[in-house]
Protein backbone atom coordinates (compact mmCIF):
# COMPACT_ATOMS: atom_id res chain seq x y z
CA UNK A 1 0.00 0.00 0.00
CA UNK A 2 2.72 2.23 0.29
CA UNK A 3 4.27 1.62 -3.07
CA UNK A 4 0.80 2.76 -3.96
CA UNK A 5 0.85 6.03 -2.23
CA UNK A 6 4.51 7.01 -3.52
CA UNK A 7 3.56 6.25 -7.10
CA UNK A 8 0.17 8.33 -6.96
CA UNK A 9 2.04 10.89 -5.31
CA UNK A 10 4.80 10.97 -7.40
CA UNK A 11 2.68 10.53 -10.66
CA UNK A 12 0.69 13.34 -9.49
CA UNK A 13 3.62 15.70 -9.13
CA UNK A 14 4.96 14.56 -12.68
CA UNK A 15 1.47 15.70 -14.18
CA UNK A 16 1.85 19.16 -12.82
CA UNK A 17 4.23 19.70 -15.50
CA UNK A 18 1.19 20.38 -17.86
CA UNK A 19 -0.02 23.12 -15.89
CA UNK A 20 1.84 25.24 -18.63
CA UNK A 21 -1.07 25.20 -20.77
CA UNK A 22 -3.24 27.47 -18.56
CA UNK A 23 -0.45 30.27 -18.88
CA UNK A 24 -1.24 30.95 -22.22
CA UNK A 25 -4.81 31.93 -20.63
CA UNK A 26 -3.48 34.33 -18.28
CA UNK A 27 -2.78 37.68 -19.17
CA UNK A 28 0.67 39.29 -17.82
CA UNK A 29 -0.60 40.77 -14.61
CA UNK A 30 -2.72 38.21 -13.50
CA UNK A 31 -0.03 35.95 -14.07
CA UNK A 32 3.03 37.84 -12.21
CA UNK A 33 0.36 38.23 -9.04
CA UNK A 34 -0.48 34.71 -8.85
CA UNK A 35 2.93 33.35 -9.67
CA UNK A 36 4.00 35.68 -6.24
CA UNK A 37 1.14 34.40 -4.44
CA UNK A 38 1.97 31.08 -4.83
CA UNK A 39 5.52 31.82 -4.05
CA UNK A 40 5.22 33.21 -0.69
CA UNK A 41 2.82 30.43 0.29
CA UNK A 42 5.36 27.44 -0.99
CA UNK A 43 8.41 28.97 0.46
CA UNK A 44 6.32 29.14 4.04
CA UNK A 45 4.78 25.52 3.06
CA UNK A 46 8.74 23.81 2.91
CA UNK A 47 9.92 25.74 5.67
CA UNK A 48 7.32 24.12 8.18
CA UNK A 49 7.45 20.99 6.56
CA UNK A 50 11.26 20.93 7.63
CA UNK A 51 10.97 22.63 10.96
CA UNK A 52 7.47 20.83 11.85
CA UNK A 53 8.02 17.23 10.03
CA UNK A 54 11.30 16.66 8.57
CA UNK A 55 13.72 17.40 11.62
CA UNK A 56 11.71 15.79 14.42
CA UNK A 57 11.47 12.57 12.38
CA UNK A 58 15.61 12.55 11.33
CA UNK A 59 15.85 13.09 15.13
CA UNK A 60 13.90 10.67 16.32
CA UNK A 61 15.36 8.56 14.14
CA UNK A 62 18.94 8.87 14.46
CA UNK A 63 19.12 11.65 16.78
CA UNK A 64 20.39 14.97 15.69
CA UNK A 65 24.35 14.58 15.59
CA UNK A 66 27.05 15.82 13.51
CA UNK A 67 26.89 13.36 11.37
CA UNK A 68 22.79 14.49 10.64
CA UNK A 69 24.11 17.96 10.06
CA UNK A 70 26.60 16.99 6.99
CA UNK A 71 23.92 15.40 5.63
CA UNK A 72 22.15 18.76 5.67
CA UNK A 73 24.23 20.13 4.58
CA UNK A 74 25.07 18.11 1.70
CA UNK A 75 21.05 18.67 0.61
CA UNK A 76 22.00 22.79 0.52
CA UNK A 77 25.22 21.65 -1.37
CA UNK A 78 23.66 19.46 -4.11
CA UNK A 79 21.19 22.24 -5.33
CA UNK A 80 23.60 24.65 -4.79
CA UNK A 81 25.89 22.44 -7.15
CA UNK A 82 22.93 21.41 -9.61
CA UNK A 83 22.87 25.30 -10.72
CA UNK A 84 26.08 25.91 -10.74
CA UNK A 85 26.69 22.99 -13.24
CA UNK A 86 23.71 22.99 -15.48
CA UNK A 87 23.42 27.32 -14.90
CA UNK A 88 19.96 26.80 -14.18
CA UNK A 89 17.89 27.95 -11.10
CA UNK A 90 14.11 28.15 -10.32
CA UNK A 91 12.44 30.47 -12.43
CA UNK A 92 8.88 31.97 -10.98
CA UNK A 93 8.01 34.28 -13.44
CA UNK A 94 7.50 34.29 -17.35
CA UNK A 95 10.88 34.97 -18.92
CA UNK A 96 11.94 37.55 -21.73
CA UNK A 97 13.33 37.21 -25.25
CA UNK A 98 16.78 37.45 -23.73
CA UNK A 99 16.23 33.53 -23.08
CA UNK A 100 18.01 31.85 -25.80
CA UNK A 101 17.77 27.82 -27.10
CA UNK A 102 20.90 26.91 -24.52
CA UNK A 103 19.44 28.10 -21.83
CA UNK A 104 15.95 25.93 -22.58
CA UNK A 105 18.33 22.73 -23.37
CA UNK A 106 20.55 23.53 -19.82
CA UNK A 107 16.57 24.14 -18.15
CA UNK A 108 15.45 20.52 -19.33
CA UNK A 109 18.89 18.88 -17.81
CA UNK A 110 18.68 20.59 -14.46
CA UNK A 111 14.92 19.86 -14.19
CA UNK A 112 15.06 16.65 -15.05
CA UNK A 113 17.73 16.30 -12.04
CA UNK A 114 15.66 18.18 -9.59
CA UNK A 115 12.10 15.82 -10.17
CA UNK A 116 13.92 12.93 -9.67
CA UNK A 117 15.44 14.63 -6.27
CA UNK A 118 11.58 15.26 -5.74
CA UNK A 119 10.47 11.71 -6.04
CA UNK A 120 13.41 10.15 -3.86
CA UNK A 121 12.14 13.18 -1.20
CA UNK A 122 8.40 11.96 -1.54
CA UNK A 123 9.43 8.26 -1.77
CA UNK A 124 11.68 8.73 1.05
CA UNK A 125 9.26 10.09 3.43
CA UNK A 126 6.57 7.43 2.90
CA UNK A 127 8.55 4.77 3.82
CA UNK A 128 8.67 6.54 7.07
CA UNK A 129 5.02 7.22 7.48
CA UNK A 130 2.80 8.07 5.37
CA UNK A 131 1.49 11.08 7.24
CA UNK A 132 4.90 12.08 7.01
CA UNK A 133 4.67 11.17 2.92
CA UNK A 134 1.46 13.27 2.61
CA UNK A 135 3.56 16.51 4.23
CA UNK A 136 5.94 16.28 2.04
CA UNK A 137 4.14 15.35 -0.64
CA UNK A 138 2.18 18.59 -0.49
CA UNK A 139 5.37 20.67 -0.23
CA UNK A 140 6.57 19.85 -2.83
CA UNK A 141 3.30 20.23 -4.73
CA UNK A 142 3.14 23.86 -3.28
CA UNK A 143 6.52 25.21 -4.91
CA UNK A 144 6.24 22.75 -8.22
CA UNK A 145 2.96 24.63 -9.73
CA UNK A 146 4.73 28.26 -9.69
CA UNK A 147 8.23 26.12 -11.00
CA UNK A 148 6.79 24.38 -13.96
CA UNK A 149 4.85 27.51 -14.90
CA UNK A 150 8.12 29.06 -15.40
CA UNK A 151 9.85 26.34 -16.78
CA UNK A 152 7.25 26.08 -19.59
CA UNK A 153 7.73 29.79 -20.35
CA UNK A 154 11.40 29.35 -20.00
CA UNK A 155 10.88 27.09 -23.02
CA UNK A 156 8.82 28.86 -24.91
CA UNK A 157 11.05 31.79 -24.77
CA UNK A 158 13.88 29.57 -25.68
CA UNK A 159 12.66 28.97 -29.40
CA UNK A 160 10.26 25.92 -28.47
CA UNK A 161 6.76 25.56 -29.81
CA UNK A 162 3.85 25.82 -27.10
CA UNK A 163 3.24 21.83 -28.31
CA UNK A 164 6.83 21.01 -27.88
CA UNK A 165 7.90 22.82 -24.48
CA UNK A 166 4.15 21.29 -22.99
CA UNK A 167 5.67 17.74 -24.53
CA UNK A 168 9.73 17.92 -22.75
CA UNK A 169 8.16 19.41 -19.63
CA UNK A 170 5.93 16.25 -19.33
CA UNK A 171 9.40 14.29 -20.21
CA UNK A 172 11.69 15.83 -17.33
CA UNK A 173 8.67 15.61 -14.90
CA UNK A 174 8.81 11.99 -15.39
CA UNK A 175 11.82 11.47 -13.89
CA UNK A 176 10.57 11.91 -10.49
CA UNK A 177 9.35 8.48 -11.09
CA UNK A 178 12.28 7.50 -11.60
CA UNK A 179 13.69 8.97 -8.85
CA UNK A 180 11.19 6.92 -6.38
CA UNK A 181 11.75 3.75 -8.03
CA UNK A 182 15.38 4.34 -7.23
CA UNK A 183 14.21 4.87 -3.53
CA UNK A 184 11.77 1.84 -3.39
CA UNK A 185 14.72 -0.49 -4.44
CA UNK A 186 17.05 0.34 -2.39
CA UNK A 187 15.59 1.74 0.52
CA UNK A 188 13.50 -0.55 1.93
CA UNK A 189 14.92 -1.73 5.61
CA UNK A 190 17.89 0.37 5.36
CA UNK A 191 17.62 3.21 8.26
CA UNK A 192 20.38 5.03 7.57
CA UNK A 193 19.38 5.60 3.76
CA UNK A 194 15.98 7.04 5.08
CA UNK A 195 17.82 9.22 7.29
CA UNK A 196 20.20 10.45 4.49
CA UNK A 197 17.53 11.16 2.50
CA UNK A 198 15.38 13.31 4.85
CA UNK A 199 18.29 14.83 6.18
CA UNK A 200 19.28 15.81 2.02
CA UNK A 201 15.17 16.67 1.51
CA UNK A 202 15.95 19.24 4.68
CA UNK A 203 18.99 20.86 3.53
CA UNK A 204 17.16 21.12 -0.23
CA UNK A 205 14.21 22.42 0.98
CA UNK A 206 16.24 24.73 3.06
CA UNK A 207 17.76 25.91 -0.05
CA UNK A 208 14.78 25.89 -2.29
CA UNK A 209 13.01 28.40 -0.20
CA UNK A 210 15.58 30.49 1.23
CA UNK A 211 18.06 30.56 -2.20
CA UNK A 212 15.25 30.79 -4.99
CA UNK A 213 11.98 31.37 -3.37
CA UNK A 214 12.56 33.84 -0.94
CA UNK A 215 14.58 36.75 -2.88
CA UNK A 216 11.63 36.32 -5.65
CA UNK A 217 9.71 37.30 -3.00
CA UNK A 218 11.93 40.53 -2.34
CA UNK A 219 11.40 41.61 -5.61
CA UNK A 220 7.89 42.90 -4.94
CA UNK A 221 7.73 46.31 -2.83
CA UNK A 222 4.33 47.62 -3.13
CA UNK A 223 2.94 47.53 0.80
CA UNK A 224 -0.58 46.12 0.13
CA UNK A 225 1.26 43.43 -2.23
CA UNK A 226 4.06 42.62 0.11
CA UNK A 227 1.85 42.15 2.83
CA UNK A 228 -0.43 39.94 0.64
CA UNK A 229 2.85 37.89 0.07
CA UNK A 230 3.78 37.54 4.17
CA UNK A 231 0.12 36.36 4.77
CA UNK A 232 0.49 33.65 2.05
CA UNK A 233 3.78 32.83 3.63
CA UNK A 234 2.64 32.46 6.78
CA UNK A 235 -0.22 30.33 5.48
CA UNK A 236 1.80 28.19 3.71
CA UNK A 237 3.78 27.38 7.31
CA UNK A 238 0.18 27.46 9.33
CA UNK A 239 -0.82 24.21 6.77
CA UNK A 240 2.19 22.56 7.91
CA UNK A 241 1.23 23.17 11.26
CA UNK A 242 -2.09 22.51 10.44
CA UNK A 243 -1.24 19.11 9.26
CA UNK A 244 0.71 17.44 12.90
CA UNK A 245 -2.62 17.15 14.62
CA UNK A 246 -3.45 14.52 11.94
CA UNK A 247 0.19 12.70 12.83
Amino acid sequence: MTVFYILISVLFVSLLSLLGVFWLSFKKETLEKTIFFLVSFSAGALLGDAFFHLIPQVAKNDGFSVKTGAFILGGVFIFLLLEKIVCWRHCHVPTSGAHIHPVGINNLIGDSLHNAIDGMIIAASFLVSVPLGITTFLAVVLHEIPQEIGNFGILVHAGFSRKRALFLNFVTALFALLGALIVIIFGFGSGLFITFILALTIGGFFYVACAALIPEIHKECRPKHSLAQLVAFLGGIAIMAILLLFE
